[in-house]
């Protein structure tokens, strides 16, 4: 009974400790700007629909999707890791994370209506 009680309180402290609270979570040392992240991410998502579209085999459009978001990452002076820290980062923060999205869906969406694109549904 004790032995079951010591184990219910280790594993109730070990999940208490890793529940940390947003706000408690520090931004990582190149936190890229919201701004930033929503043109990096509108550009992804235009990304993945050209590959998308490419018609290639699944192996092949994999590669062109990541040998293309190099040269985007690049273009935006951003690394990979910073990329994912970042988007991590904001996940974490779920307010932060809509507020980016919700930017991003306007921008396609106005995209979309400025060269009469009509989405698949």
């Amino acid at each position: 009974m004790k032995n079951t009680f010591l184990y219910l309180l280790l594993i109730l402290g070990a999940f208490l400790a890793g529940c940390q609270k947003p706000e408690d979570v520090a931004p990582p040392s190149k936190l890229l700007p919201q701004e930033k992240m929503v043109s990096l991410l509108v550009n992804i998502h235009i990304l993945e629909a050209q590959v998308d579209a490419s018609a290639l085999p699944s192996d092949s459009a994999r590669a062109l999707f990541l040998q293309q978001q190099k040269v985007l990452f690049k273009r935006y002076e951003v690394t990979d890791s910073s990329f994912r820290q970042s988007y991590r980062y904001y996940a974490v923060h779920d307010k932060d994370l809509d507020d980016i999205y919700k930017i991003v869906i306007d921008s396609l969406g106005k995209r979309e209506k400025k060269f009469g694109i009509t989405p698949d549904m």
